[in-house]
């Protein structure tokens, strides 16, 4: 075991180590002041122009989801690789799989066999385990292990920021491979994924540097907030992101299973070590350098958050960090604006920052609408009289319905038919996505770096999900 030093890991120019500039501070409060001064107006006025802002705002979020979603259903925009493609080529470059660890001694074993099961050149792999300096548990079970030659292990120092990226810096800062993987702990790829993504590689434009593999669920039934979780994944990884990749939008990644040329990865100094969804940033930075990322059909299985305290930690955490990448990237929104062009800017917008926008939003959104209700402004549906009520409402149940249709959708399209009367009640699952996103919002302003560890090996011991295929994944 070894580690490296700080000053030797790559860092990005742009990082996360500060969470607002002096002119973004001054921006948000001029905001602030804006919209007491609105509340104000409209209360001695009863002018509803703020509604229609706001509806409109919230209204275009939605439906520019839905519309990329449905790009994903029409356009086959991800990179198919046959058996045929595999099997008949022989010549395999090295590749590095990062496997960052964190107090994950009793997932490791399942880990380790399906890094194993990985249909590669065992002389052409390097896996290299990333461990924490303070994980003294995890470290003891590894040295107890005989790992094969392909396998090594690095030590990261045990200082701040304590995250995901600085961790896979310094895997990154040793690794050998021309490509190179990231899996989490509770990963389980599929066995020809590391083939396909070569073969990808080389198929695709030079200018595609990252493909981002599928990610599903191995325990989609265990609970109602599994299946939930299925169908937001299911909705994400093969509809969402394939829809982005036809407008050739810029795409923010998801934690595992990226694929990377590592050369240009080491171009881009690797991961913000002070951003908690490091991978989202990756991914903007990426299209900013004037590379892209494709899609890959190939799935890594994981585990779906079974518990909801651990999954408002995890929910938290990804908000936080979506807000962290769109306010890093917005230091600058005139350089922004030119390194992008027009139209991906605003996408930019409505992806990244629109993501924790309408979570954030949704409460404050339904608080106004019953408010409105319950105050008796309602005296006919869309009445010029009830001008809140109307306009919220319209947005509220235009969103909602749209996402629901999203969710059923991308249960479709992996036959999860068991999770379709569970998506007609994903509003309540809308709700814990708020209540996990104003917490990441909180965390945001007050422990901007904190790294809240979700917890792994929650599903019933000795269980055997299967996937919808109907093949044994665990």
């Amino acid at each position: 075991m070894n580690a490296h030093t700080l000053d030797t890991i790559p860092v990005p120019e742009e990082t996360a180590s500060t969470s607002l500039t002096l002119s973004q501070k001054l921006i948000l409060l001029s905001l602030l002041l804006f919209s007491g001064y609105i509340i104000f107006r409209h209360l001695q006025t009863s002018s509803y122009w703020p509604h229609h802002l706001l509806a409109v705002v919230y209204a275009l979020i939605c439906f520019h989801k839905f519309f990329l979603i449905l790009r994903g259903l029409v356009k086959k925009q991800e990179i198919i690789v046959s058996d045929v493609e595999i099997f008949s080529r022989h010549d395999w470059p090295v590749y590095t799989i990062l496997l960052p660890l964190y107090r994950e001694s009793e997932i490791l074993p399942q880990l380790c066999q399906a890094i194993e099961k990985i249909d590669y050149p065992k002389d052409r792999l390097e896996v290299i385990l990333i461990l924490e300096e303070d994980d003294v548990e995890t470290q003891k079970t590894v040295e107890k292990m005989s790992l094969p030659f392909w396998w090594r292990t690095i030590i990261v120092p045990d200082v701040p920021p304590k995250t995901k990226g600085k961790a896979l810096n310094y895997g990154l800062a040793q690794a050998h491979g021309q490509y190179l993987v990231i899996y989490d702990a509770e990963d389980i790829p599929e066995p020809t994924q590391l083939k396909k993504a070569v073969t990808g590689f080389q198929r695709a434009d030079p200018q595609v540097v990252c493909l981002q593999a599928k990610l599903n669920y191995y325990n989609p039934y265990q609970n109602i907030l599994t299946k939930w979780f299925t169908a937001e994944y299911s909705t994400w990884f093969d509809l969402y992101l394939p829809g982005i990749s036809s407008i050739q939008a810029p795409i923010p990644l998801g934690g595992t299973s990226n694929h990377f040329r590592t050369d240009v990865l080491r171009q881009l100094k690797g991961w913000d070590p002070f951003n908690v969804t490091e991978d989202c940033d990756l991914g903007i930075r990426i299209f900013k350098a004037g590379y892209r990322t494709a899609v890959l059909d190939t799935t890594t299985w994981e585990e779906a958050n079974s518990q909801l305290g651990n999954w408002i930690k995890q929910r938290s955490r990804w908000v936080k960090g979506y807000i962290q990448t769109y306010f890093v990237h917005t230091r600058n929104p005139w350089q922004l604006l030119t390194k992008l062009g027009v139209v991906n800017f605003i996408h930019f917008n409505l992806i990244v920052g629109g993501n924790f926008f309408v979570l954030c939003f949704n409460p404050v959104a339904w608080f106004l609408f019953f408010w409105c209700l319950l105050s008796g402004l309602k005296t006919g549906f869309f009445s010029l009289h009830n001008q809140p009520f109307d306009i919220l409402g319209f947005a509220l149940y235009s969103g909602n319905i749209a996402f629901i249709l999203i969710n059923v959708a991308g249960c479709l399209k992996r036959k999860y038919h068991r999770l379709l009367i569970p998506s007609l009640l994903s509003p309540f699952y809308w709700v814990l996505m708020s209540i996990g996103a104003w917490k990441g919002l909180w965390q945001y302003f007050f422990r901007p770096h904190f790294w809240e560890k979700t917890a792994h090996a929650l599903f019933p011991a000795g269980k055997i999900f299967r996937n919808p295929e109907g093949e044994n994944t665990v």
